[in-house]
């Protein structure tokens, strides 16, 4: 089992209050075939969140380990499961042989196209309570096969637009794209994904954007310095506090969860999960999915939460391949034939996200890029979270986890 250790501390990584304003970015939901997705039923959406989570926790281990050299932002690890499955699904849907197979058993999907993918994102945009975009785009510098360029469309609803990437002008729409899609909280990924380089022939995007209100806002004026014990020692930071509130609750064996809600029926909350003192409590998917599963209505006198805001940013080579999914990364035995006939190579996977949790409610967006290079082939009940803590921003309706991170230092 790949264990999470929660003692550490931990962030998830994607928000920012509805006060911020800018635009809502577009989304890629209504591209998404419908005939497609029709013939296809819950279940499948249910399945696909299923692999998403799986996912989700495997690659947080895996981040929060200190042997990954390639995280950039401190003790902090703040991730987007959902963007890195669909970018890495857009990716194996073009994969054949031992690449597809590695690609599917990392990401719990099935090898090649799954079109299970697009039921999910269609269901996950199927809501007013919260703004949630989710958008795809391919900039191919070489020919496609067509039956991948028709499968990532309907699919996916991704764009497909022919660009130099060797060139800065395709380096900065790039850049454009991600800023339009994450509502200007994340506006570059190309110097990080090595744009531009005149050896790409396909870069892929993903971007998640969520704005959601709480349900029960915090106030303002309730909002004051509080302790918050980090590996290094105890800090200040400022902290929200609501008195008297029902949430959903939970007491697990050496940690508790709380869910706290947006929007008028709380179909997206966030689920906070606070080891016990002194505890290293291990979690993974199935044990989220028992917690979430037991959380039920309980009165909480007292609810203290750091306000905090985060950036962070990874390389996902090699968590990715120590996860199992080596072959797409080396240009002598990646197999990307059925995507093009120049039969690239995974050479870049980069991840950056973006998190503001405030009174109001959260705001949070992801991009995922991939560039594929030619190849040759009992008490007063408190939850005061005064200590390193994991979050996830769920979907009550199909059990996918959008986010999830490990704070270990709000500030």
């Amino acid at each position: 089992m790949i264990r999470l250790l929660i003692a550490a501390g931990l962030v998830s990584g994607l928000l920012m209050t509805a006060a911020c304003g800018g635009r809502t970015p577009p989304g890629d939901a209504s591209r998404i075939d419908a005939d497609l997705v029709a013939a296809l039923v819950p279940a499948d959406a249910t399945a696909a969140a299923r692999a998403v989570d799986d996912f989700a926790f495997d690659l947080l281990d895996d981040l929060a380990s200190p042997r990954d050299k390639a995280v950039e932002t401190g003790p902090n690890v703040i991730t987007s499961p959902l963007s890195v499955a669909v970018l890495l699904a857009m990716i194996s849907a073009g994969a054949d042989g031992d690449t597809a197979a590695e690609m599917a058993d990392v990401l719990g999907l099935r090898e090649g196209g799954d079109p299970r993918v697009g039921a999910l994102l269609r269901k996950l945009a199927d809501t007013e309570d919260v703004t949630l975009s989710v958008a795809n785009a391919l900039y191919s510098d070489g020919p496609l096969e067509d039956d991948y360029v028709s499968f990532v469309r309907r699919t996916f609803g991704a764009t497909l637009k022919e660009a130099d990437l060797g060139s800065a002008e395709a380096a900065r729409a790039i850049d454009d794209w991600v800023g339009e899609n994450t509502n200007g909280r994340i506006d570059k990924i190309a110097a990080e994904l090595g744009l531009p380089d005149p050896q790409a022939v396909l870069v892929l995007l993903n971007t998640v954007y969520f704005l959601g209100e709480w349900t029960t806002s915090f106030d303002e004026d309730d909002t004051r310095p509080a302790p918050f014990t980090t590996p290094g020692g105890p800090v200040d930071v400022p902290t929200m506090h609501l008195t008297g509130e029902s949430f959903l609750h939970t007491q697990r064996d050496g940690y508790r969860m709380v869910r706290l809600p947006y929007g008028e029926d709380g179909r997206f909350g966030m689920e906070i999960v606070l080891p016990e003192p002194g505890a290293t409590g291990d979690i993974d998917a199935t044990e989220w999915h028992a917690a979430v599963d037991s959380l039920v209505p309980t009165k909480i006198d007292e609810l203290a939460l750091p306000r905090f805001e985060l950036r962070w940013s990874a390389e996902l080579n090699e968590p990715l391949e120590r996860l199992g999914m080596p072959t797409a990364f080396q240009p002598e035995r990646a197999d990307f034939r059925p995507m093009s006939p120049a039969a690239p190579a995974l050479s870049s996977v980069v991840h950056k996200t973006y998190i503001k949790v405030d009174e109001r409610g959260t705001e949070a967006a992801a991009v995922t890029g991939g560039v594929m290079t030619t190849s040759a082939l009992a008490n007063p009940m408190d939850f005061r979270v005064d200590r390193p803590f994991l979050f996830t921003i769920s979907d009550r309706d199909t059990g996918t986890i959008l986010f999830l991170g490990r704070v270990t230092d709000p500030r």
